[in-house]
């Protein structure tokens, strides 16, 4: 066990009065609550989906169109909390608590504008978003119902979205699965009474989804407020107090949103490319899509996990003055995703035929998502290394390079491929499901392309001397 969880550079540890030990219980101690807390959404994600797959394989369909262009749409707002996180991580390990909440505060007034904006363009601009995300004549109406009815709710869920990510920055991942998880309790709860209609309620189908996921944001919204508001809380906040804006502050945030925004432009681009790709070979295929991810979205969500406290802890590492400990977080995570991704690995073979049975009846798309399943493990562990590794150079603000990998990989190679497989392959050798599987053979190729080259880069070391 010393020998595999050991890692290189760790005497240092001894000046610092820490240890190895220490290190990985202060990793998981921040990783187990975010891991939890993806896992459960996923979760109910899928419950969501199971619920609206009553409704036939067309309402899947039109709700997992919804997905794309609701996350262009808050890509701005996410690409600010990318910043929030590294920024606050900073300040909490150079033990600076005012320019933290600071900090929190010229996030949240920048946020609200950008919500506002977003709750407009949702409404008015649905219709063209959902086509470029491939809707069609089948699944346009209740697509365009769907994600106009959630926008509304895009102000609340930038609001929860800026506190958790600064909750996450100081490593009080707890506060922000609970309020996540909370808000996803209630949405499952509306969806069963909205959805079919039960407990006296009327049934809506998709509209009824769609106001479930509104109110579950609210209730997210109004919980990630409260838990600034206690005056014994590290980010406390005074709901009337001055608000200043500083030039580092805003640099810094600036520097790493604009980073995140190209990553999440060209991530949106490639995946909304690869969504289309999918929808045009049938919408059976898109509909076995739409559950495999709703399962391997569990398995990644947990790596995610390990890379928010890879972020908050190299970033408090490096605030510290302390580039040899952000070094050795890096390799702790490793650690810890190689074993994660084993574990993985064995739930998603020994699954991969009950799994599809969740979410559908039709013997074609179980046997399809199976097959989909069987591809997957080979990319699970590279993506789970990719997430972490990204995670780590975050933290660090490294957040340039991790968008050029994004546009290299995701939005270049990985349509480039889905259309080689789904399409003239797909055509040529009908008998291999490749309209089915090509989308996830695509997914291991860039799995793969993105752990290398995140590799590569943080062996060269220099994401540690950035500034912010």
């Amino acid at each position: 066990m010393k020998l595999f969880f050991g890692v290189k550079g760790s005497e240092q540890l001894a000046q610092d009065e820490d240890s190895l030990g220490g290190m990985y219980r202060r990793l998981l101690s921040i990783a187990w609550p975010a891991a939890l807390e993806g896992l459960l959404m996923t979760l109910m994600n899928s419950f969501d989906t199971m619920m609206v797959g009553k409704l036939g394989t067309q309402a899947i369909a039109s709700v997992g169109l919804c997905g794309q262009p609701r996350m262009i749409l808050l890509l701005i707002a996410q690409a600010l909390c990318v910043g929030t996180t590294a920024v606050i991580a900073r300040r909490k390990g150079a033990g600076d608590r005012e320019a933290a909440i600071s900090c929190l505060k010229q996030s949240l007034i920048i946020i609200t504008g950008i919500g506002i904006l977003m709750v407009i363009a949702g409404y008015f601009l649905a219709v063209p978003l959902l086509k470029l995300a491939g809707a069609k004549e089948d699944t346009l109406p209740g697509a365009t119902t769907y994600f106009r009815i959630i926008s509304m709710a895009f102000v609340a869920n930038c609001w929860s979205l800026c506190i958790c990510a600064a909750m996450r920055g100081i490593g009080r991942t707890r506060i922000t699965m609970t309020v996540n998880m909370t808000a996803n309790i209630v949405n499952v709860f509306l969806n069963y009474c909205l959805i079919s209609g039960h407990l006296g309620f009327p049934a809506l189908g998709i509209k009824g989804a769609a106001i479930a996921t509104a109110c579950g944001t609210l209730v997210s919204c109004a919980m990630a407020i409260r838990s600034v508001l206690p005056k014994d809380g590290y980010l406390k906040i005074r709901p009337w107090g001055r608000i200043r804006f500083d030039k580092t502050t805003v640099h810094s945030l600036i520097t790493v949103g604009s980073g995140t925004i190209a990553e999440s432009v060209f991530l949106r681009v490639g995946f909304m490319i690869n969504g289309r790709l999918i929808a045009g070979v049938s919408t059976a295929a898109y509909a076995v899509t739409q559950i495999v991810q709703q399962i391997t979205g569990l398995t990644f969500s947990v790596g995610d996990g390990i890379a928010s406290a890879c972020t908050s802890l190299v970033g408090q590492s490096l605030g510290a003055g302390k580039k040899w400990k952000a070094k050795l977080y890096v390799s702790v995570g490793q650690k810890v995703s190689l074993c994660l991704s084993i574990l993985l690995m064995l739930l998603t073979f020994f699954g991969r035929n009950l799994f599809p049975t969740f979410f559908s009846e039709d013997p074609e798309i179980i046997h399809a998502a199976s097959l989909c399943f069987i591809v997957i493990l080979f990319g699970i562990h590279p993506q789970n290394m990719r997430v972490m590794l990204s995670g780590c150079l975050r933290g660090a603000g490294d957040v340039k390079f991790v968008a050029l990998v994004s546009l290299i990989s995701v939005a270049i190679l990985r349509p480039i491929t889905t259309w080689l497989f789904c399409y003239p392959l797909n055509a040529a050798f009908p008998a291999l499901y490749l309209g089915f599987i090509g989308a996830w053979l695509s997914f291991d190729i860039d799995s793969l392309i993105r752990w290398a080259m995140m590799t590569a880069r943080v062996r060269k070391g220099k994401w540690a001397d950035i500034k912010l």
